[in-house]
């Protein structure tokens, strides 16, 4: 697969007969190009979430095939499940994930939606990002009614479709198409059969909020029946004891004192911001970019917070489960865990696990595998279905499964020892550079955060963090530098007879012995600035660890060397002489100061033998 990757999430009105799911999917399978990712039957919900990755022209083909599959399979005018839906093919989001841009989505979007509207014959309206109206760009506003109340909807004007006939399609429904943001589709699961808790708690922390009530005294207050609504000349915040002349000045005294857009809440109720009278007070909820609701999961025997997370990188799992945790507690009930739908991005999941480990005044400097597991036991991701990282996490890095890391170490160091000429020393430089960063890493978690180091904390966190870094990089250099190399050695192996031939072949040498030169003089850079990080953990860390700083420390100088050894023997074939020169330059300043560094940290050690 090219680096153009784009992520489609079709939501498929059957979650209970496997053969109709396998039989969508495999229309998606049939397409190269296309790679599905995750398919994620809900019995209850009687709905299926489906992940897949591929290229501009693979998504459109398999997105398409898709959609006419269920269409063909899925009667809607038969269909019962607890998740809002109104068409077999509910909703198809594209994500633009790398090599693309948004905008190119979005012309993708379009001709899927012509496409679908035009050969299927189903009414489809553009939502998020490929809206054609403002009022549009919500999908709980176009769904609302949901399949029950289609047929009306599509006689009125305003609702005519984007794309396909405004005539009511009684098996497939309708089909709403997009480009949005990466969305976390996220359910928190509660100990307890009770719809109106889950509920409960869903308007207290989506976006869009909740009816404000009061009790007698006219304090604010969620639990009981009287809902406050708004009167001429009367405009209660909802969210404190303000009350505005004007519902402008509400809406102003919003934005300035809590950070919402009170407009844009009303109409998410279906309520006209400046003619709301008679209408009932909204009291947002706690969350941005969070939409959520409550149901019963019967298969789960539990109810679940059933939660959207449209920017996660402003609202993640863990600010939400964090404050369901609370909420939960106040209504004497327990969050017994979470559940992701699809797939999730690793930012996200590796934020969620950084931040467990700071609450547990931990250092996030340790291995990604380490950070990963902790958020998925923090959030309680394995409590009602098992969640795999490697199957469940897009963009996961992994290494190809012939690459020379992936080797058990007896097979690394019998590869090393064969005559072929790779891998060799600069492989080995980088192994030996991302060891030194990986014992001051050690040393810095064992004396960090423990009592009686506070002072120390904050350094030697920082430094573990940046040794991770540092590892990570040099253990990518391990197969970086044989790739780099073979690179070279098959520029060398082109047709060299015509004059067109030698200088292709010329070409393509010189471009593959400066890189053979850039990959080990990162190695040495990298094992430079682990000495660096070396001495503040000789000077900083737990004495009783200060042997294993030194070994760190001599084994990072011979990743410095043993990069350089590598640049210079490359270097000597190359003909750009400014690049030569600016090089060598480059690799005797390295050399000469990582021998001072060395000896400094050798001296810190040896004192304290």
């Amino acid at each position: 697969m090219n680096d153009i990757l784009i992520e489609c999430v079709p939501n498929f009105s059957e979650g209970q007969n496997p053969e109709i799911i396998k039989q969508i999917t495999d229309e998606i399978e049939k397409v190269e190009g296309a790679k599905l990712l995750d398919v994620d039957p809900g019995y209850d919900m009687n709905r299926t979430v489906v992940t897949f990755v591929g290229t501009l022209e693979a998504v459109k083909e398999a997105s398409f095939n898709a959609i006419k599959k269920a269409s063909e399979l899925i009667d809607m005018s038969k269909h019962n499940g607890s998740h809002p839906r109104m068409g077999a093919t509910d909703v198809c989001p594209f994500v633009p994930v790398s090599g693309v841009t948004t905008e190119e989505c979005i012309e993708l979007s379009k001709e899927v939606a012509k496409k679908v509207g035009e050969e299927l014959k189903i009414p489809v309206y553009l939502y998020e990002k490929s809206a054609t109206r403002p009022e549009r760009t919500n999908l709980a506003k176009i769904r609302q009614g949901e399949y029950e109340a289609l047929e009306e909807k599509l006689k009125k004007s305003e609702w005519k479709p984007d794309y396909g006939p405004s005539k009511f399609n009684a098996k497939a429904g309708a089909t709403v198409i997009g480009v949005r943001e990466f969305l976390i589709a996220y359910n928190i699961d509660l100990n307890t059969r009770e719809v109106k808790h889950a509920t409960d708690i869903a308007f207290e922390i989506r976006e869009k909020g909740r009816s404000a009530r009061k009790e007698n005294d006219g304090n604010f207050y969620y639990k009981s029946e009287e809902i406050i609504k708004y009167e001429k000349g009367n405009y209660p915040c909802g969210n404190c004891d303000f009350f505005g002349k004007t519902i402008k000045e509400t809406i102003d005294h919003g934005k300035k004192n809590h950070d919402y857009d009170l407009a844009d809440i009303l109409e998410q109720h279906g309520i006209n911001p400046e003619k709301p009278e008679g209408q009932s007070v909204k009291k947002p909820g706690k969350f941005k970019y969070c939409k959520a609701i409550g149901w019963m999961v019967p298969n789960y025997d539990r109810t679940q917070i059933s939660i959207n997370l449209t920017n996660y990188k402003v609202t993640s799992m863990h600010h939400v489960i964090e404050e369901a945790r609370r909420l939960a507690i106040e209504r004497g009930l327990v969050v017994t865990g979470s559940e992701i739908v699809g797939m999730v991005p690793y930012p996200a999941l590796l934020e969620t696990g950084k931040y467990y480990l700071k609450q547990q005044h931990r250092s996030v400097g340790v291995p990604v595998k380490d950070i990963l597991n902790t958020a998925v036991q923090s959030l309680g991701l394995n409590d009602v279905s098992e969640f795999k990282i490697e199957e469940r996490v897009l963009g996961l890095p992994k290494n190809l499964d012939n690459a020379l890391v992936e080797l058990k170490v007896t097979d690394f160091v019998d590869e090393v020892s064969r005559e072929s000429p790779a891998p060799g020393g600069g492989s080995i430089a980088a192994l030996t550079g991302a060891l030194g960063a990986s014992l001051s890493s050690m040393v810095s978690n064992l004396t960090a955060n423990k009592r009686g180091s506070e002072e120390l904390d904050e350094i030697l966190n920082k430094v573990a963090e940046e040794c991770q870094e540092i590892k990570n990089a040099l253990v990518k250099a391990i197969d970086e530098d044989t790739n780099a190399f073979n690179a070279y050695m098959n520029a060398r192996r082109l047709p060299n007879k015509t004059t067109e031939e030698k200088k292709a072949r010329e070409e393509a040498m010189q471009a593959g012995l400066k890189q053979a030169v850039i990959v080990p003089l990162n190695t040495a850079q990298n094992s430079y600035r682990a000495i660096e990080i070396a001495e503040v953990v000789a000077k900083n860390g737990n004495p009783n660890s200060i042997t294993d700083v030194g070994v760190g420390a001599q084994s990072a100088y011979t990743g410095v060397l043993g990069g350089i050894y590598n640049v210079l023997i490359n270097l000597k074939d190359i003909k750009d002489e400014k690049f030569v020169f600016d090089i060598r330059n480059t690799c005797n300043n390295l050399k000469e100061k990582a021998q001072k560094r060395l000896n400094d940290v050798l001296k810190l050690v040896e004192n304290k033998l």
